[in-house]
C-alpha cells in the first residue's frame, strides 16, 4: 500500500466517524485533494488511489497539471481569482470555490462558454486578511448574481482562521451552515445553494460534523513532495 493509500484510508475512517457522530452518510461528502504544492506525478497518485476531485489555487499550476492529466479529473479552483486570469481559467474547471465580488461575476459572465458551478466565498471570521463576502451582505450579493446566467451558485465556501481553538472554528462552521440554509430556503433558480465547502487537513472532521459537503484536504492526503507528512 502506498503512502497516499495509507493516508486516504485514515482520512476515510475519520470521515466515517464524523458522519456517524453527526448522523450523516459518507456519500454526502466530496473529498477534494489539494494538489497545489505537489507535482503532477503526485496528483496522478492521488487519482490512482480513487480521489478524482483535485484542487488548485493558481491558474498556472492548474493549467500545467491539466496539460498532463487529460481525463477523469474534476478540477476545483480554490484560490483567489484575478479578473485578468478568468479567460484562461473559467472554461477549464469543474467548479469555482472563490466567487467573492461582483467584478469577478461580471468577468465570468463575459468569458464562460456555459454556466459554471460556483461557491460564494464568505468571510465569516471577519479577518481583514481574508477574502470573501461579508455575511451581512451575502443575501444581497447572491440575489444580484441572478443577472448573470453563466453563474450557478451551488453553495458557500469559507476559509477557517489558523488557530488551535477548535471550538471557535466549530462556531464559524455552524454559522456558515446557518447562512447556507437562509439562502437555500429561498429556492432561487440561479442559487440552489445546497452545498458547503469548508474544512481542511486540520479541521475537516469538525466541518463535516457541522454540515460540510466538500472538504479540501492537502498535506494530510497528498503529503509533501518528499513523501513526508506534517
Amino acid at each position: 500500500m502506498s503512502n497516499i493509500e495509507q493516508r486516504l484510508q485514515q482520512i476515510e475512517q475519520n470521515i466515517q466517524n464524523a458522519c456517524e457522530r453527526s448522523g450523516r452518510t459518507r456519500s454526502d461528502i466530496t473529498v477534494i485533494a489539494v494538489t497545489k504544492e505537489v507535482s503532477t506525478e503526485r496528483a496522478i497518485e492521488v487519482m490512482n488511489a480513487g480521489i478524482l476531485d483535485l484542487g488548485e489555487n493558481r491558474t498556472e499550476g492548474l493549467l500545467a497539471k491539466q496539460e498532463s492529466i487529460q481525463k477523469d479529473a474534476k478540477w476545483h479552483f480554490i484560490g483567489n481569482v484575478q479578473s485578468r486570469k478568468v479567460r484562461d481559467l473559467v472554461n477549464t474547471i469543474h467548479c469555482l470555490h472563490s466567487l467573492d465580488r461582483m467584478s469577478l461575476a461580471k468577468e465570468i459572465q463575459k468569458r464562460a462558454d456555459q454556466p459554471i458551478d460556483c461557491f460564494v466565498q464568505v468571510n465569516v471570521s471577519g479577518e481583514e486578511t481574508k477574502s470573501g463576502v461579508n455575511p451581512e451582505e451575502l443575501e444581497r450579493f447572491i440575489e444580484e448574481i441572478a443577472a448573470y446566467d453563466k453563474i450557478h451558485v451551488i453553495g458557500l465556501m469559507t476559509m477557517a482562521p489558523f488557530t488551535d481553538d477548535m471550538e471557535y472554528i466549530r462556531t464559524l462552521f455552524r454559522q456558515m451552515k446557518e447562512l447556507r440554509d437562509k439562502i437555500s430556503v429561498k429556492q432561487w433558480e440561479h442559487a440552489p445553494c445546497t452545498q458547503l465547502s469548508m474544512g481542511m487537513s486540520n479541521d475537516y472532521e469538525i466541518a463535516i460534523e457541522e454540515g460540510a459537503t466538500h472538504v479540501r484536504i492537502g498535506t494530510a492526503l497528498v503529503g509533501k513532495e518528499s513523501g513526508e507528512t506534517t
